[in-house]
C-alpha cells in the first residue's frame, strides 16, 4: 500500500511543508469519519500485530484534545506529549512502552489548548514525528475523529492512511465524507479502508466497492489519476472484543485466537507484504 500524498495540494492556510522522501519509519495515520468506531482499539491491537512480527512500533496519540489510548490500554502516564510540548520532559522520557511489544507516545486528555492547529501545534508535531522516524520502523498515528484542521493536519504527516469506518450508515457518510476530503484537500490518490464490527463475511468488500462507486463520480480526478479506495481488512464483531475493552486490555494478547485477533494479524499481514 503506497499512499504519498502531495503536501503542496493540501489546501488549508496550516499546510506542512514540502515533505522529504520517506526515509525511517513508516507512518500511518489511523483515522474515521466519527468517533466510536473502534479507531483506536484498532491502532493499539494493529502495532502489537506488528511488534509480534519484529517491528519497532510506536503509537503517536495524535488526537491532542480527547486522547484516550492510555484508556485503551489501562496506563497512567506521568509524562505525556504535552510536556515535550511544553520542554518540562525530553522525548525519551515521554516515550513508554505499552503491553504488546510496542511504545507509545500519549497525549494529555481535555488540553483545549490543541483543540485548534495554531503554527506552534503545527511546528511542535512536525518536530516530534521528524525525531521519531529514525529510531522505528512504523510510526502509527492515532488521530482525532473528522475532518478538523487538527485531525487533518495530523494525517498530512502520514505517507499511508488508513480509515476505520463501521457498517452503520452514519459511520459510512462520515467515512465518505473524510476520503472525500483527503483526495481532494491532500491530494491522495489512495487510501486504505477497514471496516470494523462487520456483521459477515464479505460486508467489507460490498461497503468499499459502494464507496469506491461514489468517490469515482463526485472527487472528479484528473485524467489518469484516478481514486483507488483500498480495502485492508474487515473485522467481524466479535465478543472477544468487548471483554478486552471492558478490562483494558490488548486483544491479542488476551484473545488471540478470536476472529477479530485474526483479522488485524492479516492486517498487519497485509501491511508488511
Amino acid at each position: 500500500m503506497s499512499m504519498t500524498p502531495d503536501p503542496a495540494a493540501y489546501a488549508t492556510s496550516a499546510a506542512p511543508p514540502p515533505r522529504p522522501a520517506r526515509s525511517g519509519a513508516r507512518t500511518l495515520a489511523v483515522t474515521s469519519g466519527k468517533g466510536g468506531v473502534g479507531k483506536t482499539f484498532v491502532t493499539a491491537n494493529l502495532a502489537a500485530a506488528l511488534a509480534a512480527r519484529g517491528q519497532r512500533v510506536l503509537v503517536l496519540d495524535a488526537d491532542l484534545g480527547l486522547a484516550n489510548l492510555d484508556v485503551v490500554l489501562n496506563l497512567h502516564p506521568k509524562l505525556t506529549l504535552h510536556d515535550v510540548f511544553t520542554e518540562k520532559a525530553t522525548l525519551e522520557q515521554a516515550i513508554l512502552p505499552a503491553p504488546g511489544g510496542f511504545s507509545v507516545l500519549l497525549a494529555g486528555s481535555g488540553m483545549v489548548e490543541y483543540s485548534r492547529l495554531t503554527p506552534e501545534v503545527r511546528d511542535k508535531l512536525l518536530h516530534i514525528i521528524d525525531l521519531v522516524k529514525p529510531r522505528f520502523d512504523w510510526v502509527l498515528l492515532d488521530t482525532g475523529a473528522g475532518i478538523s484542521d487538527v485531525v487533518l493536519y495530523a494525517i498530512s504527516l502520514a505517507a499511508d492512511v488508513l480509515v476505520v469506518a463501521t457498517p452503520e450508515p452514519t459511520s459510512l457518510t462520515d467515512a465518505y465524507a473524510t476520503i472525500k476530503v483527503l483526495a481532494t484537500q491532500q491530494d491522495r490518490r489512495q487510501v486504505g479502508l477497514l471496516v470494523n464490527q462487520a456483521n459477515r463475511v464479505g460486508e467489507g468488500k460490498l461497503i468499499c466497492g459502494q464507496l469506491q462507486q461514489v468517490l469515482q463520480r463526485f472527487v472528479g480526478p484528473q485524467p489518469g489519476q484516478a481514486f483507488r479506495l483500498e480495502l485492508m481488512g474487515e473485522v467481524k464483531a466479535d465478543p472477544a472484543v468487548r471483554q478486552a475493552v471492558l478490562k483494558r486490555q490488548l486483544m491479542l494478547e488476551n484473545y488471540p485466537g478470536c476472529d477479530a485477533a485474526q483479522a488485524i494479524k492479516a492486517l498487519a499481514s497485509k501491511l508488511l507484504g
